[in-house]
């Protein structure tokens, strides 16, 4: 997470399969996101044992980690992680209130996120962006 967070801000949170791909992806963002005080973002990658594969506790931790009250967007990589995410979702008290998964590319995604969540965008405003990068054109 970010040490300056501000007050009310969305968090983030990065699902992937591997640990160290999520906190790679989070360090880009939060490299790419710019000064100034940076929303909370945390990796949930891998498995509590190291492993490949999605954890619904890290996901969890993670989650509540970046809580501030005003909602949480989850992007995440692979299937299964989608699936993941769904499941704690559906059950309802495991995720903070307001946590969303956000259909999104997961790197450019994760960067568009965290500037506009740090930029004080709501969820539906971090949501639409990190959406929205799946329009970005690399030709």
């Amino acid at each position: 997470m970010s040490g300056g967070t501000p007050a009310g801000s969305v968090g983030i949170v990065l699902v992937s399969h591997s640990a160290a791909v999520a906190t790679a992806v989070a360090e880009l963002a939060r490299g790419l996101a710019g000064g100034g005080d940076l929303a909370p973002v945390a990796p949930a990658g891998g498995t509590p044992d190291g492993g490949l594969g999605t954890s619904s506790e890290l996901i969890c931790e993670a989650a509540k980690a970046v809580d501030r009250g005003a909602g949480v967007a989850v992007l995440v990589d692979l299937g299964s992680a989608v699936l993941t995410v769904k499941a704690l979702l559906a059950e309802g008290d495991e995720l903070p209130g307001g946590t969303r998964l956000v259909d999104a590319p997961f790197v450019e995604g994760a960067v568009a996120a965290l500037v506009t969540a740090s930029a004080g965008g709501d969820l539906d405003a971090v949501a639409a962006a990190a959406s929205e990068a799946y329009a970005y054109r690399k030709e």
